[in-house]
């Protein structure tokens, strides 16, 4: 893995180097068209190079300086709580600086997927005053489920706890409550969705993966203010749970994480792609992973109804369509964000078929350009009050003025011209 990879590393340390040298835009594109060849050559070198380095040896010792405790998934069924996670044999990097730029962006990102699992760790998990013990798998992750009374409070949220078996380690992990108050839940992709990835061009996205972090990645319009109004519904009340289930790979849940936070999106369980030791999991599309996941939470809330967003990036319009057919009338309605509002694709042709399909049916599926669009179609289903709207139309607003990703890179670029100029005079 670090042969394939540090000379490629070097090479872009190179690259780099010569950009406070650049004049004309046609050298800075020529510069960036090399950078985005090496970030790529790197990513190669990883998903090949996988099958190398995805499992630790048995036996190796683990410092407890140097392991790290990463809570992934929690949740509070109707029979006790089930907590996923992750132990690593590194530390957890932290959220991202203000002055981090596009060089520690993309350390920071080869360090995400460079992270050695930590096999057969025991943990000790404990929720109110029930505890359990559990040991992490071939890839570190864990699941435990403790069986407990299911009284819920006020709150959203819950403490539970997971540690190494001796105590160390102690790491506090938040618990969803779905309470009798929730009047639907909320199941939500990533990317293209909610976060601006542009998914549809390999070269943008390769560029947002590795060279932004989740201070300089941008929301869609107005899509904390939408997701904040399901989240209270027609009551007011915190109290629709959400959920995101992506096709991204669990490596990236911290940047998620921090995004969600950094931008004031409803937080909820995220639910990533876990990259396993075989190569169709790796580069596999992951539409049957959404659909099993998917379902799975259907199943978990049996009483609970629901409302599923989308793009139309990828093949999820199928995926929701399978959900609405098995489980008919429990989904309220189906969003689609159309990720190229310009012109009419065979994506867009693709997601009206299986708008037509569920035409017959009473789950409604919508393809639509903006968090505006969906907001009203939820107003008009009960799903949100009338006052979330200006609320929504304000944010759409204040978003536009944000700086786009192509101009935050080009200011990133500027200011790395800068300080090399800086250092070299």
């Amino acid at each position: 893995m670090l042969e394939a990879i540090l000379p490629r590393l070097i090479n872009l340390a190179q690259v780099r180097i010569t950009l406070w040298r650049l004049s004309s835009s046609a050298e800075h594109i020529d510069f960036w068209l090399n950078a985005a060849a090496i970030d790529t050559a790197i990513f190669n070198a990883f998903v090949h190079s996988r099958d190398a380095y995805a499992v630790v040896p048995a036996g190796q010792w683990l410092s407890l300086l140097t392991v790290a405790l990463i809570a992934l998934g929690h949740v509070i069924t109707a029979t006790g709580v089930e907590l996923a996670g992750r132990v690593l044999a590194s530390p957890p990097m932290g959220g991202p600086q203000d002055d981090d730029g596009w060089w520690d962006n993309l350390l920071n990102t080869y360090r995400r997927f460079d992270a050695e699992d930590a096999p057969g760790i025991a943990l000790h998990a404990r929720f109110r005053n029930v505890s359990a013990q559990t040991v992490t798998d071939a890839e570190g992750f864990y699941r435990v489920r403790l069986e407990t009374d299911n009284a819920t409070s006020d709150a959203l949220w819950e403490n539970a706890s997971v540690s190494l078996a001796d105590g160390s380690l102690l790491t506090p992990q938040p618990v969803l409550q779905v309470g009798p108050d929730a009047q639907f839940g909320v199941i939500s992709d990533i990317d293209d969705t909610v976060l601006q990835s542009s998914i549809l061009d390999w070269k943008t996205a390769a560029q947002l993966t590795f060279l932004h972090n989740a201070r300089t990645r941008k929301p869609l319009l107005g899509v904390a203010a939408l997701y904040q109004a399901l989240q209270l519904g027609t009551r007011g009340k915190v109290a629709n749970p959400i959920f995101y289930v992506s096709n991204s790979p669990w490596n990236l849940y911290d940047l998620l994480d921090d995004f969600l936070e950094l931008n004031g999106i409803p937080y909820g369980p995220i639910s990533l792609r876990r990259l396993g030791l075989r190569e169709h999991e790796i580069l596999g599309p992951g539409g049957g992973q959404k659909f099993e996941r998917v379902r799975h939470l259907l199943q978990r809330y049996p009483t609970l109804r629901w409302v599923l967003l989308d793009d139309s990036g990828q093949a999820d319009a199928e995926v929701y369509s399978r959900i609405a057919h098995e489980y008919g009338e429990r989904v309220i309605a189906i969003y689609i964000r159309d990720v190229d509002l310009e012109t009419q694709t065979a994506r867009d042709i693709f997601v009206e078929s299986f708008v037509e399909k569920l035409s017959s049916t009473k789950v409604p599926m919508l393809l639509a350009g903006d968090s505006l669009v969906i907001a009203q179609h939820a107003l008009g289903a009960g799903l949100i009050a009338a006052d979330a709207i200006d609320a929504i139309t304000h944010e759409v607003k204040r978003d536009q003025q944000r700086a786009t990703q192509g101009e935050a890179s080009l200011d990133a670029i500027k200011d790395d011209v800068k300080d090399t100029m800086t250092v070299n005079q």
